[in-house]
């Protein structure tokens, strides 16, 4: 992007932002509410009247953007709009949190707080500072969600901004977005903020793919709205007849989630029916929406046969982030299926700008809803977890973002928890000791195991016995956090008895051996046995699972070991002045494209996984271990991705060397019409004509069809990619795809 603006041009934009955000905030504006506005738009231009952004802009027109967003695509009001405002602020200026509680109060300091990263983290210790980050702004969640609708706009400012980024930051920013902040504007009902999130990282991830089925999308533009005319022109007359107000929008999926379909269904975007769904929005007093609803519906199967198994029923029970509708799909006329929701302004409005939406329509209505049976999982999971932010990170995205079920209590009472939960995950739902006493349980009357995984609609009664404790492997038995953190803390409760038991035949063991019993020895033992406490290390000697032969193998089994070589001596911090990640860095930043992959993996020290298996061609980036070896990865790879999401500064350039004498493990999936001599006709063309090894070829015939799946070794993508092309031509070939992970598991010999 380039930026040309004078000073006096800027000036103006400024003003014409600040009068946007004004129209977009709520017409009910008090003279008081404009005068605070405007007191914190004067501050953050004045705080940020010497910053610039990459792109050459002026700082202060993200604040103004991330506010009007916040005003208007998710509908906050006054003290969002100024957090929105003065959220960088103290990040990136002399302010401090005192001086916005000095000018704008205690609400609003906590909120800027909660927003502001974390700058300290301990040097070399194993931490992420993006989920550092993530805990501490849902730390403040707990206080007031506003923090996170508000970060949720600042992000999506900062992804329609990404150009003027480098590549590297880019690809860190958008995995760090759809991995986390697009399942959490999901999660909070903001499904249009959700879409675009999605999008962009999806546009920065998979450019060529963004594009493709982007170009295809505009080129079928014009004959789908040819076609939705058509489709809702004999509803939109029923309507009128039955004296129905209503409007009719045609929605487009979006990119990702088209890709998504793709994927899952290896189809071409033309094989996607799905592109858009048609939504019929009714006005409807909250007491007769959903019979208005079901008669929106019977009209439209009055016209178009519908699929019953597609039938989705969420205004009697709604999503767990508060979203109603009536989902159907029918078959029309030109022999396709359409989608159509059909939803009240009130359900239409929820669905777009999500929990401030929820809260503008809770005025008298004092039943609970999912969005508010979530919100107090999210500070019940902050107040007990004790772990890193990295483990808090993997239960929150286990737990809070997962699909959800509904079971009823023997009352009756309707209870929410994670898709997979078990009896086990009801009872700690339920209290703790019902949790911690569990024997069994019976789900519609009858006796389950404790694996049992729950249903939507099961009816549970938990057995339960005075004699029963936790054990070490309900651990396996459980998937919330609640459950795990409960079951934990009882054992290690349970356990503590066994310390000084334990401890005494410890000192024992290294008294014998000659080793000091130092807290650092005891600490590289403790490391070497994988015990994650003290607690449990004393508590499994104390059980006799660890003698003094296991002391000794790990101190004195090898006299140069590493280990020995640290007996006796004090802690004392590494001296290294160096490690190999310092060595690549200041290679990239002298010469941003020293990294290349070739011949010499033993010098470079790099490895290629299994998750995405990446031949030269592929657009790579190195992601540096904490032993200190480059994992090279598709930049599209789910594990780079959440891999990115947590330690972006870990993010190192790489490149193929164009000339590589190795060759590369790749997969390719074929479906075909079952035929004598296609094997040959494959293996021919791979062998002959383009003169590569095989490893494995597993086929299976069922009914004339045939699947086969080739591992194959290749010189770069662009061989793969013409022998894909050169196989397509056989007759018998209906689909073939490159196969994104090969593990043993896939490789059938």
């Amino acid at each position: 992007m380039n930026y040309t603006l004078d000073e006096a041009a800027e000036n103006q934009e400024i003003v014409k932002r600040y009068r946007k955000l004004l129209r977009t905030w709520s017409t009910r504006k008090s003279p008081e509410d404009r005068k605070i506005v405007r007191k914190a738009f004067d501050f953050a231009v004045e705080a940020h009247k010497e910053q610039r952004r990459k792109s050459g802009e002026p700082y202060i027109f993200h604040p103004l953007d991330v506010a009007t967003i916040a005003a208007g695509d998710i509908g906050l009001g006054k003290t969002s709009i100024i957090c929105a405002l003065l959220h960088d602020v103290v990040e990136d200026t002399p302010h401090t949190i005192k001086d916005i509680r000095d000018h704008f109060g205690d609400k609003v300091a906590r909120i800027i707080d909660g927003l502001t990263k974390i700058e300290e983290i301990i040097e070399d210790q194993p931490v992420s500072m993006q989920a550092e980050n993530f805990k501490k702004m849902l730390l403040t969640l707990s206080d007031d969600v506003r923090v996170i609708l508000i970060k949720l706009a600042d992000r999506l400012h900062n992804m329609r901004t990404l150009d003027a980024m480098k590549r590297e930051k880019r690809l860190k920013i958008a995995s760090e977005t759809q991995f986390l902040y697009a399942p959490l504007a999901h999660r909070l009902g903001l499904y249009a903020i959700k879409s675009e999130l999605e999008d962009l990282s999806f546009k920065y991830i998979e450019p060529d793919i963004f594009e493709s089925i982007s170009s295809n999308m505009d080129q079928s533009k014009e004959e789908r709205k040819k076609f939705i005319r058509r489709f809702v022109r004999p509803l939109r007359k029923s309507l009128n007849e039955q004296g129905i107000s209503y409007q009719i929008f045609a929605r487009e999926k979006s990119i990702s989630s088209v890709w998504t379909k793709m994927k899952e269904n290896e189809i071409s975007f033309k094989e996607v029916f799905d592109v858009f769904a048609v939504k019929v929005v009714i006005d409807a007093p909250i007491g007769l929406e959903k019979i208005d609803c079901w008669k929106v519906y019977s009209i439209i199967t009055d016209h178009y046969r519908p699929n019953m198994s597609r039938l989705r029923d969420w205004m009697s029970t709604s999503k767990a982030n508060g979203y109603e509708a009536i989902h159907t799909t029918v078959m029309s006329h030109a022999g396709q299926w359409v989608e159509v929701q059909i939803q009240s302004h009130r359900m239409n409005d929820i669905a777009m700008k999500g929990y401030a939406a929820h809260w503008k329509y809770r005025e008298g209505d004092e039943s609970d809803s999912g969005l508010d049976e979530w919100l107090k999982r999210i500070r019940e999971l902050l107040e007990s977890n004790e772990e890193n932010a990295l483990d808090f990170l993997s239960d929150f995205k286990l737990n809070l973002f997962s699909d959800e079920i509904y079971v009823f209590t023997p009352k009756g009472e309707r209870k929410s928890l994670p898709f997979g939960a078990t009896p086990l995950d009801y009872a700690y739902l339920i209290h703790t000791d019902v949790g911690n006493t569990c024997i069994g349980a019976k789900i519609n009357h009858n006796l389950v195991p404790m694996d049992y995984k729950l249903k939507n609609g099961d009816q549970i009664e938990v057995l339960t016995s005075k004699n029963q404790k936790p054990k070490e492997e309900w651990f396996q038995l459980v998937v919330t956090s609640r459950a795990k953190n409960r079951i934990k803390h009882a054992i290690r409760e349970d356990r503590r008895q066994y310390r000084d038991v334990g401890k005494q035949r410890l000192i024992q063991f290294f008294e014998e051996l000659g080793i000091e019993f130092s807290r650092h020895n005891r600490n590289i033992f403790q490391n070497e046995t994988g015990y994650p406490s003290s607690i449990d290390l004393y508590f499994h000697i104390a059980h006799g699972k660890i003698n003094k032969e296991t002391v000794k193998n790990i101190f004195l089994k090898d006299q140069k070991s590493k280990w020995f070589q640290n007996i006796s001596l004090p802690f004392v911090k590494s001296k290294k002045t160096t490690n190999i990640s310092n060595q690549i860095r200041e290679n990239i930043r002298k010469n941003p494209e020293q990294l290349l992959l070739e011949g010499s993996i033993d010098q470079l020290n790099h490895v290629i996984p299994t998750c995405c298996s990446p031949i030269p061609g592929d657009d790579v980036i190195g992601l540096v271990s904490p032993d200190d070896v480059i994992i090279v990865h598709r930049i599209n790879c789910p594990v780079a991705i959440q891999e990115m999401s947590k330690f972006g500064n870990r993010i190192v350039k790489a490149k193929w060397e164009k000339k590589s004498s190795l060759s590369f493990l790749a997969g390719i999936k074929i479906s075909s019409i079952d035929s004598v001599g296609f094997i040959n006709k494959i293996t021919s063309i791979i062998s002959n004509e383009f003169k590569l090894n095989i490893r494995s070829f597993h086929l299976e015939t069922s009914e004339g069809v045939t699947n086969s799946t080739i591992h194959l070794y290749v010189d770069d993508l662009n061989s793969l990619n013409e022998l894909i092309d050169k196989l397509k031509n056989i007759n018998q070939i209906k689909k073939i795809n490159r196969i994104d992970r090969i593990s043993e598991a896939d490789d059938k010999v």
